[in-house]
């Protein structure tokens, strides 16, 4: 570790400052063809802290991002971290609706956007309560990013940030309704910046990244990245060949990518012909990995594959270092250094050695609750019977003798069918072994018969013509006669969020009901 790093809390915009101060005019960002270095990021965090302040946003205030990733966004949320102002990064594909209870709920100062986000916000209020609006790319939707910030070579006031301060608070995906806002602490991103220094960060990373901003998943690559005066590559949006060829020119080192990413750039005709020999380590989260996907990442992509497994809530995080054990992927790893993972049952209490259960984590790096929702809050929340307090996942998992754990299903997506435990993943992973089925999800939906019966939504792989009724034969004779598949429909694609995740819920509301399995 670095002497800053190696202290029990810092703030990530002092280590910026840090590396402007010693490696002024190496490049922090790139997008395209403009480049940012580390004294013009420095100097511009500082205008964007002072105008904060100048403006009457005081500490523990905070401000919404709703725009895609751009320099100006990057340089707006680290502007707000040293004036202790929190920063709610918004998905512009919320809705206009869900977008303006989210501002309701952060309480948002003020709302930094562009074009595509001003779109999606609706029209700016009027009232009084209705945050000022500044547009980052300098279009008509606020007032210009320019012309609001504060004159070059100001200085913020100085503020004492405490570790248990909330640095942001990230709205869940609302894949299976409204979303929560998840406050998370400085503590808990130093956490994150400290325990990425196992993975070769340093003044010489390149880092690509082509999942969203407002995403932890791709945070927790974005700051320990700058942390360790290294720089980042934005990708506004992923295209598999645009990706590749970004990570050839820059002699990319690491990389932030969703499964689904991969599953996309390994299919890539051209895939083999690009040189990736730069690269030290990529990462994945998010979603579930299949461990015939991580196979073909180890074998074809140099350089190391890590996949955590956590939530945005935090708690607990495991971690498998996929290249270290190739005789385990189809595990999510082991806990973190000084995590506790635990599995309880669904009275909470703990299940014994070899027993299936429901993850839930304690770490450094826990949320400190849901923003304005106690009720909600205790509900993701375990005691133990000492008292210590654990973050629930909703996960079904089960530890090997070797600690690895093994995911199931989640908890909510499990489905009862004539009495019997069904776990959706079990019938995915069937389906993705024939010929002619390149992605599969599985929902459970009302029978009259069963209770629940499972029915599978599958993306048909190029140049393969079985029937729906013939690919639902072969899974059904298979399986035991409680898991047998329902129904069964091609699609074009599975409905996903912005980093991957597929949308059940989406594809339950779709659902319509035909004859039953008999």
């Amino acid at each position: 570790m670095t002497p800053a790093l190696d202290t029990e809390f810092g703030l990530i915009s002092d280590l910026i400052r840090q590396h402007a101060q010693q490696a002024p005019s190496r490049p922090v960002l790139v997008q395209g063809e403009r480049r940012m270095d580390y004294a013009t990021l420095d100097a511009l965090m500082d205008r964007i802290a002072c105008a904060l302040q100048r403006d009457g946003i005081r500490p523990g205030d905070a401000i919404a991002i709703c725009a895609g990733m751009s320099m100006e966004y990057t340089a707006v949320f680290l502007g707000a971290l040293p004036a202790g102002v929190t920063v709610a990064p918004l998905a512009p594909g919320s809705g206009a609706g869900s977008l303006q209870r989210m501002l309701q709920d952060a309480q948002a100062k003020r709302v930094f956007t562009d074009a595509h986000g001003g779109e999606s916000l609706g029209p700016a209020g009027t009232g009084a309560g209705s945050p000022a609006r500044i547009a980052m790319d300098n279009t008509a939707v606020g007032r210009t990013l320019n012309s609001w910030l504060a004159e070059a070579g100001q200085q913020p006031a100085p503020v004492a940030v405490q570790a248990d301060w909330p640095f942001n608070i990230i709205y869940s995906s609302g894949t299976t309704g409204e979303p929560k806002g998840i406050v998370q602490s400085h503590g808990m991103r130093w956490t994150h910046v400290r325990r990425a220094t196992s993975y070769s960060y340093d003044g010489n990373t390149v880092t690509l990244l082509s999942t969203p901003l407002y995403s932890n998943t791709t945070l927790v690559v974005l700051f320990p990245t700058l942390s360790a005066g290294g720089t980042v590559v934005l990708m506004p949006k992923f295209d598999v060949a645009g990706y590749l060829a970004l990570a050839q020119t820059h002699r990319v080192t690491h990389t932030m990518l969703v499964p689904v990413q991969y599953q996309r750039l390994m299919a890539h005709a051209d895939f083999d012909r690009f040189d990736l020999s730069s690269f030290l380590v990529k990462f994945s989260t998010s979603a579930p990995f299949t461990a015939a996907l991580k196979a073909d990442v180890l074998k074809r992509w140099p350089g190391g594959l890590v996949e955590f497994y956590g939530m945005t809530e935090g708690g607990g995080t495991c971690i498998l270092e996929a290249h270290a054990h190739p005789d385990k992927l189809h595990t999510v790893g082991q806990p973190a250094e000084g995590h506790d993972i635990r599995l309880i049952d669904d009275h909470g209490v703990e299940v014994a050695p070899g027993e299936a259960g429901e993850v839930v984590g304690h770490s450094g790096g826990m949320m400190t609750g849901y923003h304005g929702q106690p009720e909600k809050t205790r509900d993701a929340e375990w005691f133990d019977p000492q008292g210590k307090r654990f973050i629930r996942t909703g996960d079904i998992g089960r530890f090997d003798a070797d600690g690895f754990l093994t995911l199931f299903d989640r908890k909510k997506d499990m489905l009862i069918s004539g009495g019997f435990n069904v776990y959706p993943s079990d019938l995915e992973a069937i389906l993705r072994n024939h010929a002619c089925v390149l992605e599969a999800a599985v929902v459970g939906v009302p029978s009259e018969k069963w209770g629940e019966t499972p029915a599978a939504f599958v993306v048909r792989r190029p140049g393969q013509i079985a029937s729906a009724e013939d690919l639902l034969a072969w899974v059904n004779n298979q399986v035991g006669k409680n898991q047998r598949l329902g129904h069964l429909q091609w699609m074009d694609e599975l409905p996903r969020s912005a980093i991957g995740k597929v949308l059940k819920r989406e594809l339950r509301d779709s659902f319509q009901p035909v004859a039953e399995r008999p």
